[in-house]
Parts: structure tokens; C-alpha cells; sequence
């Protein structure tokens, strides 16, 4: 395709800000695009989003294809609800302010994640007491081997913490084109988390709004979370481990202060975070791979880390709480 770029450089296009090329690069703007070009190009293929849920440690040797397909779109409207179309090149923030300004609840505590709506899925993106699974209807993906669109519902998607199918058995194998959402037209606000009933208190807000939840959202955000475009970073870089009861027990029986977040199926998330910190790493700086200073659970590219820097050091931060707690953290980041 004459649209093919060659060696690109993929720096502003990882919120890491990591300088590697790009073999060809691409940009999709719809679904029909894409199913031409699978009929004339074989890959292999590289999917690239918003680039915010990755680390990137080499230079990617495929024909990267860079989501860019647009869509907003109300398609069943119901008495209390809708079902919401998006395309997957959707900003996802963009996205939860136009729910918002169109009164349709659900995703308000989901607030200035940075991303894709093509992503969302795939991390079953979460947060303050919601994931994406819980208004998830369906979504359409190309099959990146037989250029098929096909459509996977949500027991199709087998979502869990940070998890979806997307990430396991279907890796890099489907192009999401479309999300579809079911969202509230009378939504009952979630302000269970702790941090958004102190933040809406000094809001002075007692009746909250889904606008008033999403700005409590975006300002306790803003306030412990670093801005990309000003440090390289991807935001939560491990997952918060979830103990069984018997081992938390075991760990508080140690470290008495320890937070924690009982779960229906009776385990135990601890904020990794928290572990990190314990374990001495908060605001440490390997050249230029740092921890950041006011969230231990972000590291950072203070300026010319390379992907491999990164990695290495959130290697050493695993085992540093590994001996510590005896708590494995996974990594949330896709590494490449």
C-alpha cells in the first residue's frame, strides 16, 4: 500500500518516549482498510493504540498498524439505558467527557486513563471500584490471519484483573475496530473508594453527579500521577497483588499497617504500590529508570532510558519485594 511509511521512529507514539524505529508503520482508519491490506500484506503486524500501556525495548521489525478508527455513536436507546458504539481509535478520556456531557453513566470513575477504546479491552482497564467488564456489551475485531471481522461478546472476551483473552491465547492475533458499551441514563454514582469521598468532601460536593465524580477522578489523578508528555512513563506499571486470606494473614501477622482490600471471593489486593515503597524503591533512580517520587507504583524515563533500563530496573524492584514480603508482582505494562 502506497500509505506504508518506512522506518519510523516510534518516540511520539509511546507514552515511555522510547526512540525505536519502526520497520513500516501504518496508519488504519477503518475496518475495511485493514481487511484490504491483510489481503495484500501478510505481516507480520504490529498493533499500536495510544501507546500507554506498553514498554518498548527494541526496535519493532513488522508493519506497524496504528489505530486511528473514529466512532461515537448511540445505537439502542432505551428508557434507563443505552448502548454506546466507539470506534477503537477513540481516546478513551475524550470518550468518558462525552458520556458525561450526554448524561450516560458507568465510566466516570474510569477517568483520565490514557488509551484506546481498542485497548480498554484488551486490560480490561479499571479503576476506584470499576472495570470496563462491568458495562462491556461486545466488541468487533479483525482477524489479523483471515481479514474477517468477527465479534466477541463478553464471555467471549474472559475478562479478569488487568486480564482478557486478548492478552493470553489472542495476543497480537485481532484488530479491535469497535467497542460497544452499555451505559446508565439514570446512573448511580460509585464513590466506594475512599479517595473520592475525601476529594468530593473538600468539593464540598454531598449529592455527587457523574461530572463531579469524574473531576474528583481527574484530580486525585493529576495530583499523584506523572504527565507523559512531561516524563516518559505508563502509569501503573505492575498489577496490585491479589493474596489468598491465609497468606495475607500471614503478611499482616508481620507488617500490622499493611493496606488492603478484602474481595468477594474472600482473597485479599494489597496496593503494590505500598510493597514497592516498603521495599525502599519510592523515588530511586537507576541512571535514567526511576521510580517516581510521589507513586512508587509508576516508573519513569526521567530522559534517555532505553526500554531494556526500565525493565531491568522493574526486575530488580520484583525482587526486591519478593524478598521482602514474599509477594510476586506481575508487571501491568505490555513489554515488547
Amino acid at each position: 500500500m502506497q500509505n506504508i511509511k518506512q522506518n519510523i521512529s516510534l518516540k511520539p507514539y509511546n507514552t515511555f518516549g522510547m526512540n525505536v524505529k519502526a520497520t513500516r508503520f501504518l496508519t488504519i482508519n477503518s475496518a475495511k482498510e485493514l481487511q484490504t491490506l491483510i489481503s495484500t500484506e501478510k505481516g507480520p503486524y504490529f498493533i499500536l493504540g495510544g501507546g500507554s500501556n506498553m514498554l518498548l525495548t527494541q526496535d519493532v521489525a513488522a508493519l506497524v498498524l496504528k489505530n486511528e478508527i473514529k466512532e461515537r455513536k448511540i445505537i439502542r436507546d432505551f428508557k434507563h439505558s443505552v448502548y454506546v458504539a466507539a470506534g477503537g481509535g477513540e481516546d478513551w478520556h475524550q470518550f468518558v467527557l462525552w458520556c458525561i456531557k450526554n448524561g450516560l453513566g458507568g465510566i466516570e470513575n474510569l477517568s483520565l486513563i490514557p488509551g484506546t477504546l481498542g485497548a480498554a479491552p484488551i486490560q480490561n482497564i479499571g479503576a476506584y471500584g470499576v472495570e470496563l467488564k462491568d458495562v462491556f456489551h461486545a466488541l468487533e475485531a479483525v482477524n489479523l490471519k483471515t481479514g474477517k471481522l468477527e465479534q466477541f461478546k463478553k464471555e467471549d472476551c474472559q475478562f479478569a484483573y488487568r486480564e482478557s483473552v486478548f492478552k493470553r491465547k489472542l495476543k497480537g492475533k485481532y484488530f479491535i475496530t469497535r467497542v460497544i458499551l452499555k451505559l446508565s441514563k439514570s446512573p448511580k454514582v460509585n464513590v466506594s473508594y475512599g479517595a473520592i469521598k475525601n476529594t468530593l468532601a473538600e468539593m464540598k460536593v454531598k449529592t455527587p453527579t457523574i461530572k463531579e465524580v469524574s473531576k474528583a477522578v481527574i484530580k486525585i489523578r493529576s495530583s499523584k500521577l506523572p504527565d507523559p508528555a512531561k516524563i516518559g512513563n505508563s502509569g501503573s506499571f505492575f498489577k496490585n497483588p491479589e493474596l489468598s486470606a491465609g497468606a495475607f494473614k500471614k503478611l499482616q501477622k508481620a507488617y500490622p499497617q499493611i493496606p488492603n482490600y478484602p474481595l468477594p471471593d474472600g482473597r485479599v489486593k494489597v496496593p503494590a504500590g505500598w510493597l514497592i515503597e516498603q521495599a525502599g524503591w519510592k523515588g530511586k533512580r537507576i541512571g535514567d529508570a526511576g521510580c517516581h517520587a510521589k507513586q512508587a507504583l509508576v516508573l519513569v524515563n526521567h530522559k534517555n532510558a532505553k526500554g531494556k533500563d526500565i525493565l531491568k530496573l522493574s526486575e530488580k524492584i520484583q525482587a526486591s519485594v519478593k524478598k521482602k514480603f514474599g509477594v510476586a508482582l506481575s508487571r501491568e505494562v505490555n513489554v515488547f
